[in-house]
């Protein structure tokens, strides 16, 4: 089984800036021996978010907001889910007392 190749940032950015410059982007791909879907998959994702694009063994970068926003949905889960073990424990309490 191969192992999957990484690429750092500064690499994507690099074939990013050079696949503007030429005009065809296979050649690109071939000299640097990756896919040429790849390379279009980099670019969009740079395209939609300049700033985020590319943080880093597959982690999103998240403003605080967001990551604040992410833990509030987990506590609420939890919470959620607290509330569900709660309320079956009672129902088993209650049915034993009759």
């Amino acid at each position: 089984m191969s192992k999957r190749r990484t690429y750092s940032k500064e690499f994507k950015l690099d074939v990013i800036q050079q696949s503007y410059q030429r005009d065809n982007i296979r050649e690109l791909a071939d000299e640097l021996g990756i896919d040429p879907g790849l390379i279009y998959a980099w670019r969009s994702k740079y395209k939609k978010q300049p700033q985020q694009a590319f943080p880093g063994k597959g982690i999103p970068q998240q403003t605080p907001e967001e990551k604040e926003l992410a833990e509030l949905k987990k506590e609420l889960a939890d919470v959620r889910m607290e509330r569900d073990i709660l309320k079956k424990a009672m129902g088993i309490f209650t049915k034993k007392n009759r």
